[in-house]
């Protein structure tokens, strides 16, 4: 999908106040506004990351829809895409939509949400100092998994879809008093897992960004999806938030 202004016959609002998935969205030559999601949640849980991160995805989706309000301006031609956006797996379903929805023009709404994995152990956004500590220690001479969900909704029609990849993260030794300024700035306490691998006291430890893997939900579960496919994912927009391929690939398909 080319992302030209001019061309797309879309418009996007992102559902999130990333600012990593902002500059995604923005290095893809999209224009968007921002709308954002208030949900508690911790209260949502599952046993599996893959299945956390989309319940996340699908209840942002439905917080978003539950207070957007169609302007005469989105009463357009054009169909309009709403995107925010965590780690995670694919789902393929219908939604109820309101009669004022239906009666309008094509509006897309992308969600997601973000994990981190580490020796099994599912993290999200660190509660304290002494957790974000844990984390980047144990990050250290190791490696890591994100997964990440991104949800595309119709709202005009209904039709929702979403997948979830997982890309793995392989660290050098992180010096203690690196750890020690990544803390004392704060920006990790506000990520999943408190990993930003783009950050610049960051970069120098990453020893490698491992390939996605793109997982299809099929019934009750998630599947490896296989093919070529898997091998042209991004890998450090995937570690952002905002898997590049898949959001776009997602448009096309929920359009």
């Amino acid at each position: 999908m080319a992302a030209s202004p001019s061309s797309v016959p879309f418009k996007i609002i992102l559902g999130s106040s990333s600012i990593a998935r902002r500059k995604i969205l923005s290095d893809m030559g999209y224009k968007f506004t921002i709308l954002t999601a208030d949900i508690d949640e911790k209260s949502i849980r599952r046993d599996k990351p893959e299945d956390l991160v989309m319940a996340l995805a699908e209840a942002k989706a439905d917080a978003i829809l539950s207070k957007l309000t169609i302007s005469e301006q989105e009463r357009s031609d054009e169909p309009t895409l709403l995107i925010s956006s965590d780690t995670a797996e694919a789902i393929q379903q219908r939604i109820p939509v309101c009669d004022d929805v239906k009666e309008a023009e094509p509006t897309l709404l992308v969600t997601g949400d973000q994990v981190v994995v580490f020796e099994g152990e599912v993290r999200e956004k660190p509660s304290d100092v002494e957790e974000a500590w844990k984390f980047i220690r144990g990050y250290s001479g190791g490696y890591a998994s994100t997964v990440s969900s991104v949800l595309v909704t119709n709202l005009q029609t209904g039709f929702r879809k979403g997948e979830v990849d997982r890309v793995e993260v392989h660290f050098h030794e992180i010096p203690d008093e690196i750890i020690e300024k990544l803390i004392n700035e704060g920006k990790i306490l506000n990520v999943a897992g408190g990993l930003i691998i783009e950050h610049p006291l960051v970069v120098p430890y990453v020893k490698e960004v491992g390939v996605p893997i793109i997982y299809v939900k099929l019934g009750n579960e998630f599947r490896k999806q296989s093919g070529n496919f898997v091998t042209m994912i991004g890998t450090t927009d995937s570690v952002m938030g905002l898997p590049k391929v898949v959001t776009e690939k997602l448009m096309k398909e929920v359009l």
